[in-house]
């Protein structure tokens, strides 16, 4: 299996199970539960749990909560290429739940903006790096990304990178985030972040578009599955059943799960590979957090 890196966030979540839909200026019971979290460290940590030897890079401030995400990581059996920062605190991410397993999310990213290209490893021989697109919205750690994806580029190394979310990308700006990543193998965007990106209308369309920047694309489709395309191959899979409590980490495991079936066989079906990363995605969505 070909070592992967992954840079980005690493974060506590603070989930909120509503049992029923939200009551401005009321109460509501709810389940809240704290659980491990961040999007490029849930990546990291599915791909630990697989079986995929991976690094995890990113910052984390100096308190009690950051030992706590390293702790996991390790226990996971992640590598850390990790900078506690001084004075600085973990990033925490307060996700509100309603019912369906729709969520809305407060971000106080924290000492992940504290980023710098300083941070990022050397890749090793045949390695991979997965970015979270998250490292490259915000100006401070943008950098950084900027720096793991060159890094990459000089190691020959494959890349993976998902945009993140439609709301910061559309501020970050989408000429200015299609000239930075146009280097990156395999793009895993999410329906309104492929349309978003492209301008197109219908989902499929914007697949195709991505492809063509791209030599490969994998787009999820939320309860309607997801798709693959690559040159002018499109490949739809549908997503299993399976009860949905809370849709937080969805997509960080459905790209663990991809990855850790692309790596080793790169020209595999892409309909395995599909199914792979919907498959560890069902599992997450039946489970009040991230991972």
């Amino acid at each position: 299996m070909r070592p992967v890196v992954v840079v980005g966030d690493a974060a506590t979540d603070v989930v909120a199970v509503l049992s029923g839909e939200p009551a401005p200026g009321s109460d509501r019971p709810a389940a809240i539960r704290t659980r491990g979290g961040g999007a490029g460290a849930n990546v990291a940590v599915h791909l630990g749990r697989l079986g995929v030897p991976v690094t995890f890079t990113g910052c984390v401030g100096a308190d009690p909560a950051g030992g706590a995400l390293l702790a996991e990581l390790t226990a996971a059996g992640v590598a850390l290429a990790v900078r506690s920062v001084p004075g600085g605190v973990t990033g925490t991410i307060v996700s509100l739940v309603e019912p369906g397993g729709q969520r809305s999310m407060l971000a106080d990213r924290g000492a992940n903006l504290e980023l710098v290209p300083a941070d990022v490893p050397d890749l090793p021989a045949r390695g991979h790096l997965h970015l979270s697109g998250y490292t490259l919205l915000d100006p401070r750690p943008r950098a950084a990304g900027l720096a793991a994806l060159a890094v990459a580029a000089a190691a020959g190394a494959t890349t993976s990178l998902d945009p993140a979310s439609t709301g910061p990308l559309a501020g970050y700006g989408v000429d200015r985030w299609l000239a930075d990543t146009a280097g990156v193998t395999l793009l895993l965007p999410n329906a309104d972040e492929a349309l978003l990106l492209t301008g197109c209308v219908d989902v499929a369309d914007a697949a195709r578009a991505l492809a063509r920047r791209h030599p490969l694309v994998a787009v999820t489709l939320g309860a309607e599955g997801a798709l693959w395309c690559a040159g002018d191959r499109l490949v739809h899979r549908p997503a299993p059943e399976t009860a949905v409590l809370d849709t937080t980490g969805a997509g960080d495991a459905f790209t663990a799960g991809l990855l850790a079936a692309w790596l080793p066989a790169p020209d595999g079906d892409p309909a395995v590979l599909l199914d792979s990363g919907m498959a560890l995605a069902a599992d997450v969505v039946r489970r009040p957090g991230a991972r």
